[in-house]
């Protein structure tokens, strides 16, 4: 097969990517190991900054996201008992963020993809980047008991923290940072109405709770667990009753609780790979970095990401202007280190850290009550949340 872009990888940065390119009349081809029941299945943010909206229109994928999806003008921080909300719309300059989830944002780029045709190929075994250090690069696949391959123009690399794409990048070139974080998020999503029509942080001695939704009828939960924790440790009435523990006792009240549709824990943890490109090959998404869920920037990075390809190829093949793709990895790092910075700070000020002094206690705290008593530190919140410039 023959192809200008190859995307390794059929979650929603590759899909976002292949439904854009194709609009422009860029041909491209979606490798992607699972089977999208698999990709489904899974269950992600719900948090869009106002940028990745406007990206999913200019798709044409957004008509269900506008009609369906939840726009939020600010969200509460609980914390000594009280919530304080922030005024996103009136600390941003007017922006606001969409709540849906990322199940449903894949279901439309994969209806988007069906329509226009789109060549995504499910189940693609042992996929490898070839030759991505010339003006050849081609990918190799297997397809049940064939053997297949892929000749492109370039090669993104949308495949996760544990696909192929980084691990084809020498070792001698690619520079990897890490933090890891001593503690993960139990969440639990029930079909129940949810507790607050904004979302709500909680900042508590127990440790962190979050309260967030998919829609109008179906909640997501979390709270800060040890590591140590697995999933069987926590029934569904051990989870209500610490997430209780962790609210203001007004909202805990109207908490409305029942079965579990899904449970699981994440650990948390910050990841940069640096450089994003590496002769034709280009990373996106997971596959470049990970932020802690704290702050919602995982998908919203991967979406910048995609913007800043997206546009490099359109001028490229359209205006024969390559300028955007050589500085790819300079300019989505730029924003992928503004984007850790953010998380990590709502990450440190709302958690609990078992390793903590009394002094770093105390930093902390502090920290919560400038943010909550300075419009200027609301205002630098509030852009970061809704999304900064692409």
């Amino acid at each position: 097969m023959k192809t200008q872009v190859c995307i390794i990888g059929g979650g929603p940065s590759g899909l976002l990517l292949s439904q854009l390119l194709d609009l422009k009349g860029i041909s491209n081809i979606v490798l992607e190991k699972h089977s999208r029941e698999y990709v489904l299945a899974r269950i992600r943010a719900g948090v869009l900054e106002h940028g990745f909206a406007e990206l999913m229109r200019e798709a044409r994928c957004g008509e269900r996201m506008d009609r369906e999806g939840e726009i939020h003008h600010g969200f509460h921080i609980a914390h000594d008992g009280r919530l304080d909300r922030i005024d996103l719309h009136k600390y941003s300059g007017g922006h606001s963020v969409m709540v849906y989830g990322q199940t449903e944002l894949t279901r439309d780029l994969y209806e988007a993809r069906d329509r226009a045709k789109g060549q995504v190929v499910h189940d693609a075994q042992d996929v490898k980047p070839n030759d991505l250090d010339t003006d050849a690069p081609w990918v190799s696949y297997r397809k049940g008991d064939e053997l297949l391959r892929v000749d492109c123009d370039f090669v993104i690399g949308a495949d996760g923290y544990h696909g192929v794409s980084r691990k084809s990048i020498p070792a001698d070139v690619l520079r990897e940072y890490e933090k890891v974080y001593p503690f993960g998020w139990l969440g639990v999503l029930s079909r129940t109405k949810p507790v607050s029509p904004e979302l709500i942080y909680a900042k508590h001695e127990r440790g962190f709770a979050l309260c967030s939704m998919r829609s109008q009828v179906l909640s997501r939960y979390y709270i800060q667990v040890p590591l140590t924790d697995a999933v069987e440790d926590w029934s569904d009435d051990l989870f209500w009753a610490e997430l209780k523990r962790r609210l203001p006792a007004e909202v805990a009240g109207h908490l409305i609780t029942g079965p579990s549709i899904e449970k699981s824990i994440a650990p948390l943890r910050s990841f940069v790979a640096e450089p994003m490109r590496w002769g034709r090959l280009f990373l996106a998404g997971d596959a470049a970095h990970i932020v802690p869920p704290t702050g919602a920037r995982g998908l919203n990075t991967a979406a910048s990401d995609i913007y800043y390809l997206y546009h490099a190829m359109v001028d490229h093949y359209l205006q024969g202007n390559s300028a955007g793709l050589d500085n790819y990895s300079a300019k989505a790092l730029a924003r992928v280190w503004k984007a850790q910075r953010f998380s990590w700070w709502m990450t440190t000020m709302l958690h609990t850290f078992p390793q903590n002094s009394g002094y770093d206690n105390e930093l902390q705290q502090t920290e919560l009550d400038y943010l909550l008593s300075s419009d200027r530190a609301k205002g630098v919140l509030a852009e970061n949340y809704v999304g900064l410039p692409f």
